[in-house]
């Protein structure tokens, strides 16, 4: 099991607010988290920072290899949850940091079992010999009315409220994030990301420039890819290879 990760601050932004961490727990663990401070919203980058510290040491202080996985889903949630209440409350200490959020994504990969928690737009992904699929649901307006009918997909890419996010860590008291566990054969590629890396590549892209390439490789050609096709935002990619 390998894992590798890269963040670019990408062609327009002055600051880069994503945040990622990488840690293999043991030889048959991995444990990585992602995050994206909400765009133009005050200290964005404070909060995706602290909340990527935040849940990777909970995790790393927390996890043992013979929990159940009922276990581990408790802990990357309580995890993220505990972000939340770090980050909320510091918002409340400063005027200049009221409303801060930032997007977040967990995944741990313990043997054949891939557990994820998420906030937010940022994504994961799983890659086979049969294809790419997008494991996270993003918490989005745009999501929300194609998911009700009110939008097409086509719709989706150039709405004006694409980029408005419905649910994210540090906003609000409370937070509740989302959950998936997949199990896992072998060969396959987990991809966690922000949106800076999927405003600009199709999922097809991404599956031609990562799958069975060296993960190293892969993700310095995701980061160059989206700069190519204009960098609009911050760009972060974490690959783990199982």
């Amino acid at each position: 099991m390998f894992a590798a990760g890269k963040t670019d601050i990408g062609k327009l932004r002055e600051e880069n607010q994503d945040k990622f961490r990488i840690c293999a727990i043991n030889d048959e663990t991995v444990f990585s988290v992602v995050c994206d401070g909400m765009g133009g919203a005050a200290s964005g980058g404070l909060a995706s920072e602290m909340t990527s510290n935040a849940v990777y040491e909970r995790v790393q202080l927390s996890y043992r290899p013979d929990m159940e996985p009922k276990s581990v889903k408790s802990l990357l949630i309580t995890s993220v949850e505990a972000a939340n209440s770090i980050v909320y409350n510091k918002s409340l200490e400063d005027v200049h940091d009221a409303g801060m959020g930032t997007t977040c994504v967990a995944a741990l990969v313990h043997k054949n079992l891939l557990s994820i928690t998420s906030v937010g737009d940022s994504r994961a992904y799983l890659m086979d010999n049969k294809g790419i699929t997008q494991i996270t649901n993003d918490h989005t307006i745009v999501e929300y009315l194609y998911s009700n009918g009110m939008i097409s997909e086509e719709e989706m890419k150039s709405h004006k409220m694409k980029n408005v996010i419905t649910r994210a860590v540090g906003v609000e008291k409370t937070v509740e994030p989302d959950y998936f566990e997949i199990d896992l054969t072998g060969g396959e590629y987990i991809l966690i990301c922000t949106d800076g890396l999927t405003n600009h590549l199709t999922n097809e892209q991404i599956y031609e420039i990562s799958y069975k390439q060296p993960i190293e490789h892969a993700v310095n050609e995701l980061i160059d890819a989206a700069n190519s096709r204009g960098g609009k935002d911050n760009i972060t990619a974490v690959l783990i290879s199982v």
